[in-house]
């Protein structure tokens, strides 16, 4: 049941008038099933039929951020009846009663997928308090050379001009190769100015780039001109030099396409029928459709959520409800029945346009899922890890009636931690249930030549950098890593430390892994292209599992909470933070978020974080644990939060910890200790090694051997998580009869069989492992 078709059925959709459901009228008879449920008699019967369009050239370019006003009697031919199963009459007329005015609340009303595509690609851009009110200081004239370069640095484009002081500051570096340093942005954090435009963007009409750092948004400014000449700049004769940020984001937009073609230049076959089937972008929403497409290839999804013979759950809100919109999708996918190509295009002879099919478009799903969520709920392209977390998250939270069982199941294992004090060399264990691990993918740049006959516009672009290979069994041998940390046994009253190391304990059914290719960037986290080198054959992860306590072993008492030493600031760094001017009480603060040794990043961080309702309150430095909660549990609404950014609960809870339970500072802190496995020591949610009689039972298989073959991966192409393209590659039989797996390219709505998949494994963002 849904307000929309996933295809359009030559009976048409019949539209509930009472409830405004629609169910479909042919095979499967999900209107008639409404019917029997609701009692509601009366329905509104729409038949369309798609007008053909002939492609003579290529569309038009893209070149503004908006939806052409196509309208549904653009592209169908509408029929449409009333018919009410309580009299079995067909085609009552609509002018009678009150038929009329409903008749065209129908009609006129967009679809559920109509309203969430215009949403994503609207983007209005308004004054706001800070442009409207704004304060200039006093008029001076701004001279030619003033306008030269940035104020901190030597950048001569990409410069955003302060509107309040006249300062002149460089951007953060963007798409294409444009060079920055984010000055315009340290101006605003150090004086609070508002209000900044960018230099090279002003027409003679004018427009221009504006950004208003208090609202971190695009802004506009009615009174540009004056506000302008204020500054000595004539806007009638300034020219327009450089790319709009909207120009940038929709070119980045656009070149961000996955090669659907071979090395010789033949298009990649496209592939029909029974699992696959392609899912259509709603806006911004290849992430979803990505992770969706590498969840329902795994049988255990398929058994859940796929029942072809049955009826849809009985459910008075099919819009609200997670089982209905799962199993319609399973069904969408799985059944072959919407996997067709594509024949309302008819190309010219000489377009070599390969037809692919139209794609489902799960517009409910999409919105069921961000409900309530801050992100998910946007039209924003967002991490797909994190996605993949969240819908976890939802459908384990969702009810799973007898037979049917939580299919996250599957994914769940646990990891145990063991902690070893030098001194007296007794052990403590740790376990923690997970759903996923994120590895840390070593960052080893190769040192290239640059060409002496490069131009001089070749070298104003920083030059692509690359990176050394590197195995998934180092990223796994660095995840499971022994290393040292700095606490206080409570057995012996040892200051030495302890080692620290965690391993499996038990292992799932299907692993998912996420490579965490990040580098920190002016403080942004900045997507690193490390080859990754995941081979096709299986593979053995016994030699990563830990056997738990031995019986030679001595375990610490369980009662003695380990406690970290005092924090004591890097002395280098901090006077050279406050040689800057920063108090100290904040660059203690910065030292202890960003790792303690460099006075770069602390000041990156400070500029970050200058609005912080408790920048100025000191941290604990005392190592007394017990005041920032390390001797109770933390608080689990913040290990969820910071679980929906794909981090791990032992990392998020040894970050909250670190930070008294500051969440955005916690984050902070993640980033800066990136190797930190996490601490286990919540007594709420862990599993102690003890003599008691009964232990529950573990999520996850500790038999061996634990072997784990490549089954998908979700690839990105961009330079953050949160722009650029996602697309997944899952390894299947591309008919029934073959007796070894294929790779194949889901696309959004197209699907191919892939070529050179080997190359794009190397750079995947999530990948899910099947234990054999």
């Amino acid at each position: 049941m849904t307000d929309v078709l996933f295809k359009d059925d030559p009976t048409g959709l019949n539209v509930c008038l009472y409830c405004f459901n629609g169910g479909c009228t042919g095979e499967r008879k999900h209107a008639q099933l409404h019917r029997e449920r609701s009692g509601h008699p009366l329905v509104l019967n729409i038949k369309r039929t798609r007008k053909t369009i002939t492609r003579d050239e290529p569309p038009h370019k893209i070149s503004k951020l908006a939806i052409a006003a196509e309208t549904e009697a653009d592209r169908y031919n509408t029929e449409t009846s009333v018919s009410c199963y309580a009299c079995s009459l067909d085609d009552i007329d609509q002018t009678s009663g009150k038929l009329r005015p409903v008749v065209d609340g129908v009609m006129k009303a967009m679809t559920f997928a109509r309203q969430e595509e215009v949403k994503a690609w609207e983007h209005e851009i308004t004054p706001c308090e800070h442009t409207l009110c704004l304060e200039q200081q006093a008029a001076r004239q701004i001279q030619s050379q003033d306008l030269g370069h940035c104020s901190m640095c030597e950048l001569k484009e990409n410069l955003w001009l302060c509107l309040q002081c006249g300062n002149l500051g460089c951007g953060r570096a963007q798409f294409g190769g444009v060079g920055g340093n984010s000055h315009g942005l340290a101006h605003a954090d150090r004086t609070y100015h508002p209000v900044a435009v960018k230099l090279g963007s002003i027409t003679p009409e004018g427009t221009a780039d504006m950004h208003c750092y208090k609202c971190n948004e695009e802004r506009t400014d009615p009174e540009l001109a004056g506000h302008l000449a204020h500054w000595g700049i004539n806007i009638a004769e300034r020219e327009k030099t450089e790319k709009s940020l909207t120009e940038m984001q929709i070119e980045q937009n656009l070149r961000w396409e996955f090669s659907m073609t071979t090395e010789d230049g033949k298009e990649l076959r496209p592939l029909f029928g029974e699992g696959f089937t392609g899912l259509k972008n709603l806006g911004n929403s290849c992430y979803l459709a990505s992770i969706l497409q590498c969840l329902f290839t795994i049988p255990v999804f398929q058994h859940r959520y796929y029942h072809s013979r049955e009826p849809p759950p009985l459910s008075g809100t099919p819009a609200d409800d997670l089982e209905t919109q799962l199993q319609k999708l399973a069904d969408g996918l799985l059944s072959g029945r919407y996997s067709y190509p594509d024949t309302d295009v008819i190309v010219s002879e000489p377009t070599p346009e390969v037809p692919h099919q139209k794609g489902l478009a799960p517009a409910m799903l999409k919105h069921l899922i961000g409900k309530g969520h801050e992100e998910f709920s946007t039209m924003r392209q967002q991490d797909a890890f994190e996605l993949l977390l969240h819908l976890l998250k939802l459908i384990t939270r969702s009810q799973h009636m007898q037979p049917l069982r939580d299919p996250v199941s599957s994914f769940r294992f646990v990891m145990e931690q063991r902690l070893q004090c030098l001194a007296c060399k007794r052990m403590r264990y740790r376990t923690d249930e997970q759903d996923n691990i994120s590895i840390p993918v070593p960052i080893r740049r190769l040192h290239r030549a640059i060409s002496e006959g490069s131009s001089n516009d070749k070298a104003k672009e920083p030059p692509k950098e690359d990176f050394e290979p590197v195995t998934l069994r180092e990223c796994l041998d660095i995840f499971t890593g022994e290393e040292q940390v700095e606490f206080t046994c409570p057995g012996c009253g040892s200051k030495d430390g302890f080692t620290k190391r965690t391993l499996f304990k038990t292992f799932p059914d299907i692993l998912a892994v996420n490579a965490r290719r990040f580098e920190l960037v002016n403080w942004v986290p900045t997507k690193l292209d490390v080859p990754v080198v995941v081979e096709d054959e299986p593979f053995d992860l016994g030699t990563y599992q830990s056997f738990g306590a031995q019986d030679a072993e001595e375990l610490l008492p369980d009662n003695g909470a380990l406690s970290a030493p005092a924090f004591l600031p890097n002395e280098t760094a901090l006077a050279q933070l406050e040689g800057m001017g920063f108090p100290r009480v904040r660059c203690e603060k910065a030292l202890h978020a960003t790792g303690n040794n460099d006075a770069d990043a602390a000041m990156n961080w400070l500029f970050a974080h200058m609005e912080d309702a408790d920048i100025d309150t000191p941290i604990n430095i005392s190592g007394d644990v017990r005041s920032t909660g390390g001797n109770e549990p933390v608080d689990p609404a913040s290990i969820a939060q910071l679980g929906d950014m794909g981090i791990s609960p032992p990392q998020a809870r040894k970050a909250l910890k670190e930070t008294a339970g500051d969440v955005n500072r916690a984050l902070d802190w993640i980033f800066s200790h990136p190797d930190d496995q996490g601490d286990f020591e919540d007594h709420s949610v862990v599993q102690e090694h003890s003599h008691a009689p009964e232990k529950r039972e573990l999520s996850g298989s500790d038999e061996l051997p634990a072997n784990f073959q490549l089954q998908s991966i979700v690839c990105h192409k961009g330079g953050s998580i949160h722009a650029g393209h996602y697309v997944a590659f899952i390894r299947k039989p591309i008919i029934p009869e073959d007796k070894e797996d294929s790779w194949v390219l889901f696309n959004d709505e197209k699907v191919v069989q892939a070529a050179d998949v080997d190359e794009m494994k190397k750079f995947a963002y999530v990948y899910f492992f099947r234990r054999l």
